[in-house]
């Protein structure tokens, strides 16, 4: 998968699947599939660090991950966000954050919003990275927008959202997230961009949807957000496996012969 089929489902009419993922192992399985692309999303700092927010995601540990998922799969489309701050704080720190990301596998990065960061799109990709936007819920301003809600609710907000999403495809992203927004609103950005528009929270009429893996596989069983569905219970079959291991470690079930050397 490249960029240039990837852009072309939606002109196709081929809805696009995406899942974050954050290490070798999960990347070697996730390579097997027919997923048009892998997402080492901050959210690492959460699912993967065990931080609070994706606030604390740094660009060295979103390198280090990038380059483990890149080993894994090699072939796939691999997205990697830019985590907070990074592309703030001036052009030539964040063109050094990205080539990096790049450098370490990264097809493409993404950044959210767009207020402030247009320019810096252009350079990013007259310079040769590709961009993937991000509007609605922007995890990274969870602070700003007074927590994780929905956004575009409010007739002036919306409008301000769907304003956003026609910069952010003028200045040259080649797709676009919308997080938490109502099913309406994402249609009509939907319908009026001719980039990939993907979903999380934002109904079915996207082009695309991604989600987070542990929680789409039920790794953890206290988190349920509304606009997740698991299509697994992982965190029971892995307590299932461990419980069986233990049991046969104590009866001296395992090793056995066969497992065992001469």
């Amino acid at each position: 998968m490249n960029l240039l089929q990837f852009c072309e489902k939606k002109k196709n009419n081929e809805k696009l699947t995406i899942l974050t993922c954050y290490e070798f192992t999960t990347a070697k399985l996730l390579a097997k599939e027919e997923l048009d692309a892998l997402l080492v999303g901050d959210s690492l700092a959460m699912v993967y660090h065990g931080f609070e927010s994706t606030l604390s995601a740094t660009v060295d540990m979103m390198a280090q991950h990038t380059a483990a998922v890149k080993r894994g799969a090699p072939d796939s489309l691999i997205i990697s966000d830019m985590p907070f701050l990074s592309y703030r704080k001036g052009l030539a720190p964040a063109m050094e954050a990205a080539g990096l990301l790049m450098q370490q596998g990264a097809t493409a990065v993404k950044l959210e919003g767009s207020r402030g960061n247009l320019e810096l799109i252009e350079h990013m990709v007259d310079s040769g990275i590709p961009v993937m936007g991000h509007l609605g819920l922007t995890p990274q301003s969870y602070n700003v927008l007074g927590g994780n809600r929905v956004q575009g609710r409010d007739p002036e907000v919306a409008k301000k959202i769907k304003d956003q999403a026609s910069d952010l495809e003028k200045a040259g992203c080649f797709s676009l997230v919308l997080e938490c927004v109502p099913q309406d609103l994402a249609k009509e950005i939907t319908a009026e961009l001719t980039i990939p528009v993907i979903g999380i929270g934002a109904g079915n009429s996207c082009d695309g949807q991604v989600l987070v893996l542990p929680d789409m596989l039920g790794m953890l069983p206290d988190f349920s957000p509304r606009f997740v569905r698991r299509f697994t219970q992982g965190a029971q079959w892995v307590s299932q496996a461990v419980k069986e291991y233990i049991n046969q470690v104590k009866a001296g079930d395992f090793p056995n012969e066969k497992e065992s050397f001469q």
